[in-house]
């Protein structure tokens, strides 16, 4: 080897070790402003009382997005909708009668199903009275129409005007059989949202989704805070143009009387709907209901910041959290405010803290940075959905987003999740940055919960646009991975979408958030220095979108 070859090696070394040192002091005192005080405050402002659960088109509301966009102009930021930092999202608001009741005849009993407790009703048609009237009850399997997976449970059978009856999640849950669809990790068929679209489609009256909380990966309650008292829906929606007028989730307990009634095996029929060549079963049932619904026109907002580039500011990089909760309801004795404080007063809070610490910069970033606090994720992604489909920003000049919801309250850990990993180039970035805190990137640990179908980056992910869900690890440093998976679980089963989601500082820990939100910072960094547009991954069902967009 000779001499001129290792002065050269030596003289690579020293160039790109001066360069990493001179990023490390770039970066330093943005860092350094994440700061486990500032976080605990911003988080027990959104998760306070004060805020009412931050329901939108509420007092809540007005609250909260007030103090976004203070926080945003007082950050330094730019109103990014004119001279506004609020982009308006037109909602109908439908509260069904809660009195309602869905009944059954026709059977060898008739079943008078009582709302909240047996089931969960509601509805997008704008309608002062609905009505259904022994409308034929159908059981649909898993409701799945998916032509790439070789899968149809509306096969030669017609469901106008008939009430379709299913199961949550895909038909590979159950086998957990890689041949049907991902096996036992979710699709988007597995979402209820798609199940209830598809029904419409298909020309259903009425669309029961049979809740089972493994499937479902949440128990009733869940679905019975979730989908009771006021819903919104996006004004001129297609549900509400459809001939579907109810929505319904149905307990494991009522659909077997249901299924008892019609004579039906439910153990038989409902494992066989995981099979292919299954047939759909009519159960020679009626099903009715009426009811008055009170119809709002009303609106709510994304709450949208931009810090604008240094170089090319008409290109973007997408930080999104959902502000919104469940507000208060009145009907619970005690505590009836849903505060929301993990889900998503964290994320929300962690968005400001990023603006913050973008405005630390010595120098700023090339591309421009949109902060954006979306409402009525709760609802089914609805101001992402919103946002997608009208841009303040060309999404062929946006290149990528980047998702918080529910950040780590548990400790340090190893890693970080990545929900969808291997979906995109984003998670080289996410991984490059994890590496330089010896930490690394995991795949969701339970993907048949199909977390990658339930936060906002999906809107932006249907749109074409790569998006990164980057969540808290479960390779907890002081206790390890089994112990992680065990407290996310009792957390959720005693807090999620309950009044129990409160801010508690003392039985929280802060340090393993404040390493995650420095590396959603630095993911969000190097990727608005870069002149590269990140790609979904071939054989995505997003990659298409983006192609056909980027031509």
């Amino acid at each position: 080897m000779n001499k001129t070859y290792i002065l050269f090696c030596l003289m690579l070394m020293i160039i790109i070790s001066f360069g990493c040192n001179r990023e490390e002091k770039m970066l330093k005192s943005s860092l350094d402003s994440i700061a486990e005080d500032d976080i605990k405050a911003k988080i027990s402002i959104l998760a306070s009382d004060e805020f009412l659960g931050r329901a939108p088109a509420t007092e809540g509301e007005e609250k909260t997005i007030s103090y976004l966009a203070e926080q945003f102009r007082k950050t330094g930021l730019e109103p990014a909708i004119g001279t506004s930092y609020f982009q308006e999202v037109p909602l109908i608001a439908i509260t069904p009668d809660p009195s309602l009741k869905l009944v059954i005849t026709c059977g060898r009993n008739k079943l008078d199903l009582n709302f909240s407790d047996d089931f969960i009703g509601y509805t997008c048609q704008t309608g002062a009275e609905i009505t259904i009237d022994n409308s034929e009850v159908v059981f649909i399997g898993y409701g799945i129409n998916a032509p790439e997976y070789g899968w149809n449970d509306y096969k030669d059978v017609d469901v106008k005007g008939k009430t379709v009856l299913m199961l949550v999640n895909d038909p590979g849950y159950v086998t957990g059989d890689s041949a049907l669809f991902t096996g036992k990790a979710m699709t988007i068929y597995g979402r209820w949202t798609y199940k209830y679209e598809e029904a419409a489609r298909q020309g259903a009256c009425a669309a029961i989704i049979i809740h089972e909380t493994g499937a479902a990966a949440y128990p009733w309650d869940v679905v019975r805070n979730s989908w009771s008292g006021r819903q919104f829906h996006l004004a001129g929606n297609e549900l509400s143009k459809s001939d579907l007028k109810l929505q319904s989730w149905i307990t494991t307990e009522s659909a077997k009387k249901l299924f008892e009634s019609a004579g039906v095996d439910y153990a038989a029929v409902t494992s066989s709907a995981s099979k292919r060549g299954f047939k759909p079963v009519k159960m020679n049932l009626k099903a009715s209901a009426s009811w008055k619904n009170k119809v709002e026109y009303t609106k709510s907002v994304n709450v949208a910041a931009v810090w604008p580039g240094s170089e090319r500011k008409d290109e973007y990089v997408i930080y999104t959290a959902h502000w919104d909760h469940f507000g208060v309801n009145p009907s619970i004795k005690g505590d009836s405010i849903f505060n929301g404080a993990l889900d998503n007063a964290t994320g929300t809070a962690a968005l400001i803290e990023i603006a913050e610490a973008f405005v630390c910069l010595p120098k700023k970033q090339k591309r421009s940075v949109l902060f954006l606090a979306v409402t009525c994720e709760e609802q089914g992604l609805l101001g992402s959905k919103f946002y997608a489909k009208n841009p303040v920003f060309p999404l062929n000049k946006t290149a990528a987003v980047i998702n918080m919801d529910a950040l780590n309250i548990f400790g340090r850990t190893r890693d970080m999740t990545i929900i969808g990993y291997g979906n995109s180039q984003l998670d080289d970035y996410a991984e490059s940055v994890l590496k330089k805190y010896n930490r690394y990137a995991s795949p969701d640990p339970e993907p048949e919960k199909g977390g990658y179908f339930r936060s906002d980056h999906l809107s932006f992910a249907l749109a074409g646009v790569p998006s990164l869900y980057l969540s808290g690890g479960i390779d907890d440093i002081e206790h390890g991975k089994a112990w992680a998976l065990a407290e996310a679980e009792k957390w959720i089963i005693a807090n999620y979408h309950k009044p129990g989601d409160n801010y508690e500082p003392d039985k929280w820990k802060f340090d393993g958030m404040i390493d995650d939100i420095k590396v959603y910072f630095e993911v969000g960094y190097d990727l608005s220095n870069t002149e590269e547009f990140p790609e979904w991954n071939p054989g995505t069902p997003y990659r298409s979108v983006r192609e056909n967009m980027m031509k």
